[in-house]
């Protein structure tokens, strides 16, 4: 949640993006915070600049600094000492493990990203140091639910166009014209569809003000910065 960390007013508290406008040195607490509940040191958090592309990158030795992280929505690794971190404020972040083979995975899925497949992507860069997608836990975290996801009329064709059956996840909305998106939902759906077995947490993001950050909570109240929420998955050593 937002909840244990430094940052005040608008970031308050755990705020784990230096994207945002708040201090890095908060930022940097923030993030050696959450790495210490692993057991790491916060250069072993490795979190992306995420585009809401399909890229996907292997960690192997490698580091970073952030903010400077390489361009890309989903990490894979087997090395015991790193945490993969996915930044999000309303877009899904979805971890993945397959404990049989000790490889994981971590993936920003926000409508684009779920839509052309970055969670798929991120199996098949799994499967590639052995985890078979059979053994594969996926848990799809925080983010904007169905009842707070308006969109507007353009919105629902690009998945009508993928598969008619996307249907399913849309439904009308108050205001004429427009829809309410279940993007949980639809990754459930999508993610299943691979053979991982997924569940999703049901938080919302939107509507659980006291937990969760939300770049369209505060787009709505005329805010113009957000804080970033971070959901984090590691091996055990």
């Amino acid at each position: 949640t937002r909840q244990g960390g430094v940052s005040a007013g608008l970031y308050s508290s755990l705020n784990c993006g230096y994207g945002s406008g708040d201090s890095p040195d908060n930022v940097r607490e923030n993030r050696r915070r959450v790495a210490e509940t692993f057991g790491r040191t916060e250069p072993d958090l490795l979190t992306l600049y995420q585009i809401h592309s399909t890229e996907v990158l292997t960690i192997d030795s490698e580091r970073w600094v952030s903010p400077g992280a390489p361009k890309a929505d989903g990490l894979v690794t087997q090395r015991p000492e790193v945490v993969l971190g996915v930044m999000a404020a309303d877009c899904a972040p979805v971890l993945l493990a397959d404990g049989t083979a000790g490889v994981i995975g971590a993936a920003h899925a926000g409508w684009k990203g779920a839509l052309t497949g970055v969670v798929e992507a991120t199996i098949a860069a799994m499967e590639k140091l052995g985890a078979r997608r059979e053994n594969v836990r996926a848990a799809i975290g925080p983010c904007i639910g169905r009842e707070s996801y308006e969109v507007g009329p353009e919105f629902p064709a690009r998945f009508l166009e993928q598969d008619e059956a996307n249907a399913a996840f849309f439904r009308p909305a108050a205001r004429a014209g427009h829809s309410m998106f279940d993007l949980a939902g639809y990754l459930v759906h999508r993610i299943a569809r691979t053979g991982v077995a997924v569940e999703a947490t049901g938080h919302d993001t939107l509507a659980a003000s006291e937990d969760f950050f939300s770049y369209r909570r505060n787009t709505l109240q005329g805010v113009k910065d957000y804080g970033r929420g971070l959901s984090a998955i590691a091996l055990e050593e």
